[in-house]
């Protein structure tokens, strides 16, 4: 198994998470508040500098409002 940060995939998923915060209208301040976090955390997740694992992925599905399940799919496609 290769490592993830950095990987055509781990950029899929951060791309993804950006788009659906924005496209849900809260800022990382809002976003963080809502997971119980420091802005910080959710900097560094989109800036790619810190991996998620399946649960914080599908907290963050179910904060922003999107399908974890389509999401994988789109980020799926993208080559390791």
């Amino acid at each position: 198994m290769s490592r993830t940060l950095g990987s055509p995939r781990q950029e899929a998923l951060r791309r993804l998470l950006v788009a659906e915060r924005e496209k849900a209208g809260l800022s990382q301040q809002e976003l963080a508040e809502e997971l119980k976090q420091h802005q910080s955390l959710v900097a560094r997740i989109e800036s790619g500098q810190r991996r998620i694992d399946v649960v914080e992925f599908l907290e963050l599905a179910e904060v922003i409002g999107f399908d974890p399940a389509r999401a994988v799919q789109k980020i799926k496609a993208h080559k390791r």
